[in-house]
């Protein structure tokens, strides 16, 4: 089977050194497997998304020297086009008895009672799984808005992760029933980059280590569509010195500063490096490293991101 793998980024603030690292290493696999590789903008928010930032978001890839055989900026290849593909999904789900109104606010759903795993993550207890129509009805008229969930089966789910290996997951007891569209109609991330996926015949998936977890109910989810599940390859993360995951949010080592700071072929050679596809940080570009990529080389540990 061809390999078709993407790169699918959010416009919703500058690259930092974590997504450069992300891009570089699905860049390169499917490079290395003379693949097709599809740039696809994730905008489903439209209040952090804009136009100017996916098209800041193109031309620091094309200052990388990472290139694209499909996608862009493009409206069928940004989500927030394909609204339309995702109430479809949504609406095959909800004909299969899967999707239910959800009223709880934030903080109920971070309350003390409800169940954490051992990471913070709150597990959703199904709050409101079996609300009557009455019940629903008092909510609505009160002014609750709902989110939508999915129902989950408590059965495990299995996923063959190219780089970390097998990822066990109960979904039930791993996550919860998840929200499939926010109480403000705007779809979710887990839906849209499984209908996203299905449909444009991904079937490699690399980014990074912090979205394995999700791996399980998007395998589980591709199923419930009718779709193939893509194989899964997840990178270590870049980390600040203080061990902090590097965030746009807080604006660490944007593209802004790394442009000032180095030439593209410079910052591709220390994230190479840290890659473990050479033993220096020398300049390379991209393509220099296609021959020597290999996920065997890759660290399973998290790289602490300090710049020569």
């Amino acid at each position: 089977m061809a390999v078709r793998g993407r790169f699918a980024p959010s416009p919703s603030g500058r690259m930092h050194l974590g997504n450069v690292f992300a891009a570089l290493l699905a860049w390169l696999d499917v490079r290395s497997q003379g693949g097709t590789m599809v740039l696809r903008l994730e905008d489903l928010d439209p209040q952090r998304c804009t136009r100017e930032r996916g098209e800041q978001l193109v031309d620091d890839l094309a200052w990388l020297g990472l290139d694209w055989d499909e996608g862009g900026l493009e409206p069928r290849w940004c989500q927030s086009a394909r609204t339309g593909r995702y109430a479809a999904a949504f609406a095959r789900l909800e004909e299969m008895g899967l999707v239910y109104p959800c009223y709880c606010t934030r903080a109920q759903r971070l309350a003390a009672s409800a169940p954490h795993l051992a990471d913070g993550t709150v597990v959703y207890p199904g709050t409101c799984r079996h609300l009557t129509a009455e019940e629903r009805a008092a909510l609505e008229g009160a002014g609750r808005r709902p989110a939508w969930r999915v129902r989950v089966p408590r059965e495990t789910v299995t996923v063959e992760d190219g780089h970390y290996g097998r990822v066990e997951q109960d979904l039930a007891a791993a996550c919860g029933d998840f929200i499939l569209r926010r109480s403000d109609g705007v779809y979710a991330y887990q839906l849209a980059v499984v209908v996203d996926d299905g449909e444009m015949g991904i079937n490699r998936v690399v980014r990074g280590r912090d979205l394995l977890e999700s791996s399980p109910r998007q395998a589980w989810l591709h199923r419930m569509l009718g779709f193939t599940p893509p194989a899964f390859c997840h990178t270590p993360l870049l980390l600040s010195g203080d061990g902090r995951r590097l965030s746009k949010r807080d604006g660490d080592l944007d593209m802004a500063a790394l442009r000032r700071a180095f030439r593209p072929e410079e910052l591709t050679g220390v994230l190479a490096w840290w890659a473990g596809l050479r033993p220096s940080p020398k300049s390379a570009h991209p393509r220099e490293l296609i021959q020597d990529f290999s996920w065997a080389k890759v660290p399973k540990n998290d790289i602490t991101a300090q710049l020569p």
